[in-house]
């Protein structure tokens, strides 16, 4: 029994056979944020992307989330499926991830960690960071908040659409408690000490122009696990898998059909 009931989150899908993927998007999105990927990958998987619990569409929790609890979550919904999942996170989607593989290994066949970090506890400047956001985002209210925050999720080089995109998917996805939740679960933090006991092959991905958590949190992360591979994603900030989804979703794959001994579609 889990913490959240899973029948109150909303997940987008896509595909109908092979391999499931489960995507855990970042603290300020929704599902919406992997629209290129479940475009990309319906053709050979089973594509899930929740909205977290407290998100976008889904229901909001009836007490506090750990970030245990996130990672449950996650782990009755693959359970739900009767399956094991390639998990893909971004940045707190990531976070959750890592500890989804050491809580839950034997349901992550394969981990795939963008513009991520080991967790915001890190620090103590960096976790009253993270808690900082929560007076902030109830003062602003959602949409001030995102205006404010959204640019700098993508890199200057970004389209204006693009940006108004990030901006609109956060101001509509975002509410209280559960961003809420979300900050603290980061705040509370530190993944450097179980890195090591992720035992699924892992891709650690980052965008050379991220300024949010940055190449060398991503580094960190890569350093600490044992069957991993790091690849930077050339002009894309902290979102590379919406700013950059052609050169995202081909490394994504390639790993996919490593870790799965299938072979990697042309064209």
């Amino acid at each position: 029994m889990t913490a959240y009931d899973i029948t109150g989150l909303h997940l987008a899908q896509a595909g109908s056979d092979g391999p499931l993927v489960l995507c855990l998007h970042g603290i300020g999105s929704s599902s919406a944020a992997f629209a290129p990927q479940l475009e990309a990958l319906a053709g050979d998987y089973r594509v899930v992307a929740w909205d977290a619990p407290g998100y976008a569409k889904s229901a909001d929790p009836e007490r506090e989330l750990s970030l245990d609890d996130f990672a449950d979550t996650a782990a009755a919904v693959i359970r739900a499926r009767g399956t094991t999942a390639h998990v893909v996170g971004v940045s707190w989607g990531g976070v959750i991830g890592v500890r989804l593989a050491t809580r839950h290994p034997e349901l992550v066949a394969s981990l795939t960690v963008a513009d991520s970090t080991p967790g915001s506890g890190t620090s103590p400047k960096k976790a009253a960071g993270m808690r900082a956001r929560v007076p902030e985002l109830t003062d602003l209210g959602p949409r001030a908040f995102a205006e404010q925050r959204g640019p700098r999720l993508v890199s200057e080089y970004a389209p204006p659409e693009l940006v108004r995109r990030v901006v609109d998917t956060m101001a509509a996805s975002i509410r209280l408690p559960g961003y809420g939740y979300a900050a603290e679960s980061m705040a509370a933090t530190d993944l450097r000490g179980e890195l090591a006991l992720v035992t699924a092959p892992t891709l650690v991905l980052c965008g050379d122009k991220d300024r949010v958590t940055g190449p060398d949190a991503s580094q960190v992360l890569a350093g600490g696990l044992h069957r991993t591979a790091y690849v930077i994603v050339k002009d894309a900030g902290h979102l590379a898998n919406q700013e950059q989804p052609e050169h995202f979703n081909a490394w994504l794959l390639s790993h996919l059909h490593i870790v799965t001994n299938t072979p990697t579609p042309k064209g």
